[in-house]
């Protein structure tokens, strides 16, 4: 098969702040400032929002935000979200939130057939933007003696935030209103960014559905030209046959490939999986670190200390095939450093290296036996359908 290893389309707009934003508080703090700051409008797309502490603290900032006037568009996945009771989200509504499900083609409580909406989006005034691996849900926030999940977030401040408004606006379709934007806004605050610090970002999505693949071929992209370095850290870490390949050739050109996944995992059917395939990386000379402080939920990947993806993309046939998903992608050395240097220090910190010795220890006859079951079920069944499955 014949590669294109030319570049793809350079839609970076240029005129951006970002920064790194970890999950937990401060990823909440700056989500409600973001809501109670908004003068115009807000959209927010999640893949799950629960009606627990953080749910409603969040839903309370949204209510408050409609009743002073600004339009607030929250869509959310009707599968992972279905715990949402009629009275929390009619009590949006009546309170002026418009509120959307994103429904499958068929579904029920423990079947689903169709297109998940798993991004994880929130843009105020089409200026203010953040896009994260991060649900509204207490298991993602830093609650009383409950450290959230890891995650990973990017803020933007600038045009990319407004092609993520124009992205938002189409997906709730036909019926939106006019939001109240003024016409030179956003030019003129992209203006006061200074040029010294404007870094370059774009929006990446997949949808199998309207034929968009853009994030998989953004991966494809630093697999094929990246010289020195990869680092990826992923929730669930189940690449197919194609990525693997693509990762024996880099390593073996003389790539440092490192991935940082789960220790501690909310669905251990999937990371029984995910260690079937120890054995191939450490084959491949690439290291495996997993992360032991809580559940590791980031989904982030960073090469040659210039380029960095963040999003709701996993690097899984479900997210390449059957969700919708979204990343924001900066390209720019001194962020891409501070961000490559953040995750080492997880590496050392934070993680258990896996090696050759202790994981040959572990892996006894049975329980390879039971992560190849695992293996295969997740890889050629749930792509199509998610029985009692949720990739969060």
């Amino acid at each position: 098969m014949q590669l294109n290893k030319k570049p793809p389309p350079i839609d970076y707009t240029r005129q951006n702040r970002v920064r790194l934003v970890k999950g937990g508080h401060e990823f909440f703090a700056l989500l409600l400032k973001l809501i109670h700051e908004a003068r115009y409008c807000i959209h927010l797309q999640f893949y799950i929002f629960s009606a627990d502490e953080t749910g409603k603290t969040v839903s309370e900032a949204l209510k408050a935000a409609a009743a002073r006037g600004v339009l607030v568009y929250l869509h959310v996945d009707g599968y992972a979200s279905q715990g949402l009771r009629k009275a929390f989200t009619s009590d949006l509504k009546n309170a002026g939130v418009n509120f959307r499900w994103f429904d499958p083609l068929f579904k029920s409580m423990h079947f689903y057939f169709g297109r998940r909406l798993h991004h994880k989006v929130v843009v105020a005034d089409g200026l203010y933007s953040l896009v994260a691996g991060i649900n509204v849900s207490d298991r993602y926030n830093d609650m009383q003696d409950v450290p959230a999940w890891m995650d990973m977030a990017l803020y933007c401040e600038g045009e990319a935030s407004f092609v993520l408004h124009r992205i938002c606006r189409q997906m709730w379709g036909s019926k939106i209103r006019v939001d109240k934007i003024p016409p030179h806004s956003i030019d003129d605050f992209c203006r006061t960014i200074p040029e010294q610090e404007q870094q370059a970002v774009r929006i990446r999505q997949n949808d199998w559905v309207k034929r968009k693949s853009e994030i998989w071929k953004s991966y494809l992209y630093m697999f094929l030209h990246a010289q020195e370095e990869i680092i990826i850290m992923c929730s669930y870490f189940l690449p197919g046959r194609f990525f693997r390949n693509q990762l024996s050739r880099a390593a073996r050109r003389g790539v440092k490939i490192k991935v940082i996944l789960a220790g501690p995992s909310d669905i251990m059917m999937a990371k029984h999986a995910e260690r079937y395939l120890y054995d191939w990386l450490l084959k491949n000379n690439i290291e495996i670190y997993e992360f032991q402080k809580t559940v590791l939920h980031a989904k982030v990947a960073v090469y040659d200390n210039r380029w960095v993806t963040v999003g709701s993309y996993n690097l899984n046939n479900i997210s390449a095939y059957a969700s919708l998903e979204l990343n924001m992608e900066v390209r720019n050395k001194p962020f891409a450093a501070m961000v490559e240097k953040d995750l080492r220090n997880t590496m050392l910190n934070d993680c258990k290296k896996i090696t050759r010795e202790n994981y040959t220890t572990s892996a006894h006859f049975f329980r390879r036996l039971w992560q190849r079951i695992c293996y295969g079920i997740i890889n050629n069944v749930l792509n199509l359908f998610t029985f009692y499955f949720r990739q969060e």
